[in-house]
């Protein structure tokens, strides 16, 4: 049964809504992502950077880095087609870190395409940095960033996302951080006294087996004699 008139045109209407809706719900973001990222801890932060414009390129990225807990070491992978710099700040106080006192650490990380280059259309690229120690006083780590385009356009993903609500229409990049245990340092983590009582258990036990060898060869020695007083008799 064909519909009237004015149901298709609403039927219509409702389905070019939900075409258009399709690429915003699906609109990529700037993130971050690392694999064991705990607090005090070095990880190897990947962005992933895409493309959302039909027409221009992604020509630079600006990554910020924390200032209130800096980040003491920060290492670049090298990317064909792209060259990388880092830039440092000066801290208005000096940080504890816990190895050290920080008065200059990094405070950007910039990645500029070539001339002609950059990250196309519907496409997307990952960028490395491997950093450390990180903040141990935070249960996340947030990154800022902004993206340039080829034509102009600069997007800043520098919003913060706040628990239970709605994520915000320019995310800041942002990565959990666990707790620093065991698991992630078990040499670090075992006390002196374990260590020790390990050691005198192995020494022990070195010392069983030698006891074992030696009178096995003892045994040895002993029956080889008997057999030959007996041959002389």
């Amino acid at each position: 049964m064909s519909l009237p008139t004015p149901a298709r045109t609403a039927a219509a209407a409702l389905a070019a809504g939900l075409v258009l809706a399709v690429p915003a719900a699906a609109s990529a973001h700037v993130t971050v992502s690392a694999d064991n990222a705990t607090k005090g801890g070095y990880a190897k932060l990947v962005f992933r950077v895409p493309t959302e414009s039909d027409t221009a390129k992604t020509t630079k990225l600006v990554i910020a880095l924390p200032t209130d807990t800096p980040i003491p070491s920060v290492r670049t992978k090298p990317m064909p087609g792209w060259t990388v710099t880092v830039a440092t700040r000066k801290l208005a106080e000096p940080v504890n870190t816990g190895d050290a006192t920080v008065t200059e650490a990094p405070a950007t990380v910039t990645y500029t395409a070539a001339p002609g280059g950059g990250i196309g259309p519907g496409q997307f690229d990952e960028f490395e940095l491997s950093a450390g120690p990180l903040p141990e006083k935070a249960d996340t780590l947030v990154l800022p960033a902004t993206q340039y385009y080829s034509d102009g356009t600069v997007v800043r993903w520098d919003q913060p996302t706040k628990p239970g609500a709605a994520e915000p229409e320019h995310p800041a990049p942002a990565l959990a951080l666990a707790a620093n245990t065991a698991d992630h340092h078990p040499a670090a983590a075992a006390p002196a006294g374990d260590t020790a009582d390990g050691v005198a258990r192995g020494l022990g036990v070195a010392g069983l087996v030698v006891a074992v060898i030696a009178a096995a060869l003892g045994l040895v020695a002993l029956l080889r004699g008997r057999r030959g007083t007996s041959t002389a008799v």
